[in-house]
């Protein structure tokens, strides 16, 4: 499991949004709550930790992006501001929003 951390850990990395839309149109975009940790999330899927994942779905932590959120991220395209975390978990890509402070 350490190997597989270490692994997804080492993989983390930002993307700008334009970089994702080919990812959402292939409903392959699980997006992460920001109280999560990414890699957790990456290792849990990866390793098929069912209960954690379920749990994590069932309170909306991890979800795939909406109409709303997609057309906002659009939006934002213009202002080339919108960044993200990610981590592939194939055939996922896990993102988590960069929220500008």
């Amino acid at each position: 499991m350490s190997d597989l951390r270490a692994e997804l850990t080492e993989i983390l990395d930002e993307a700008e949004w334009e970089w994702l839309i080919p990812h959402v149109q292939r409903d392959a975009v699980i997006l992460v709550a920001p109280e999560l940790n990414l890699v957790d999330v990456g290792v849990a899927i990866a390793s098929d930790n069912i209960p954690s994942v379920q749990q994590w779905i069932d309170e909306q932590l991890i979800t795939k992006p909406t109409i709303v959120q997609v057309g906002e991220w659009n939006g934002e395209l213009r202002q080339r501001d919108k960044r993200f975390h990610t981590l592939i978990v194939q055939p996922y890509v896990l993102v988590q929003e960069i929220v500008a402070t």
